[in-house]
């Protein structure tokens, strides 16, 4: 081989290793992607009486930040709200705390629990008595504890320029001081979403 010939060669040789090693990968995980999520809520145990979340509509944004560099343990913060005609309106901030296994490629699940604050309106005016006067209160509302308990199915779509997420998730939530006949109430959440990364 002529020097000419040897050196074209290696020049190839060395921009396709280049071309190669360039290759776009997917996108991994990042911290603080945004969730957007479409809930559903419902005033009931778990399990029980799932079509009623379907008429209880809410919309819901969060973030999380992983808590070992990887997308497997993570801690999110969301914000949702609700709109619920039987029991009143709510806007609900809550963390939880995510283990996130992978079961198959693509394929994940999640346990995850936490705590937040629920402030639920009242779904009519209210009145309250006042000098033998009944005098309208309106339709504020009150502040409450929550504890929310969940599991969640989703799958990761991950190419060179993207990495979303869509999930979809059941919420077990205990509330706190709805009344003071019953300390704890359960309600429900049917949560379906996506994670951008």
């Amino acid at each position: 081989m002529n020097k000419r010939t040897l050196s074209i060669a290696f020049t190839w040789l060395v921009l396709t290793i280049a071309a190669i090693a360039q290759a776009p990968e997917p996108k991994g995980y990042t911290d603080f992607p945004i969730i957007i999520t479409i809930q559903f809520h419902a005033f009931s145990m778990p399990f029980r009486d799932m079509k009623a979340n379907f008429s209880n509509v809410g919309i819901g944004v969060g973030t999380e930040l992983s808590l070992n560099g990887k997308s497997n343990w993570v801690q999110q913060v969301n914000a949702m709200w609700y709109h619920n005609k039987a029991i009143g309106n709510g806007l609900l901030f809550y963390s939880q705390n995510v283990w996130r296994p992978d079961f198959v490629t693509n394929v994940y699940g999640e346990l995850k629990g936490g705590v937040g604050y629920l402030y639920s309106f009242r779904p009519t005016g209210s009145f309250r008595q006042v000098n033998g006067e009944w005098k309208s209160v309106g339709h504020k509302g009150k502040g409450m504890l929550a504890i929310p308990i969940g599991i969640s199915l989703g799958y990761d779509s991950r190419n060179s320029t993207s990495y979303l997420s869509t999930f979809a998730s059941y919420q077990f939530m205990l509330v706190k001081g709805y009344n003071k006949t019953i300390p704890l109430v359960p309600q429900t959440l049917i949560q379906v979403g996506t994670r951008i990364h």
